[in-house]
């Protein structure tokens, strides 16, 4: 398997990508949040990818959950933590019943990055 880069996405089939009709703004934009912190650390990256194996051999359950497509609008404290609660609550509840630890995923900002079929969207 090739090494990852933050680039090594760009020589595979590519569905579903969001256009930019200013291309330059946009690689203006893709180049300073390159330089910015990942929001995920690679350590975190590798437990989940420990842990969904785990859940694959029967070891664990999954628990998943959040929005599909929320607005910026939504995207308020108070709501994130709720969420966030519901996610965990449904954890240790499936843990207690089953005596399996639970991988506990929360979906949030999940359609951020493009509209969910189509290169734009118009919304009123």
């Amino acid at each position: 398997m090739a090494a990852w880069s933050p680039s090594s996405w760009r020589p595979k089939v590519q569905h579903q990508m969001a256009e930019w009709e200013d291309k330059e703004l946009a690689s203006k934009v893709l180049t300073k949040l390159g330089k910015l912190p990942p929001l995920v650390q690679y350590k975190e990256a590798d437990r989940l990818k420990k842990l969904l194996a785990e859940a694959g051999r029967g070891e664990r359950f999954i628990i998943q959950g959040g929005d599909c497509a929320e607005r910026f609008m939504d995207c308020e404290q108070d709501r994130l933590e709720a969420q966030l609660k519901l996610i965990l609550q449904m954890g240790m509840i499936v843990q207690q019943v089953t005596g399996k630890p639970t991988v506990k995923i929360c979906r949030i900002a999940g359609q951020y990055g493009k509209p969910r079929s189509k290169p734009t969207e118009t919304v009123e």
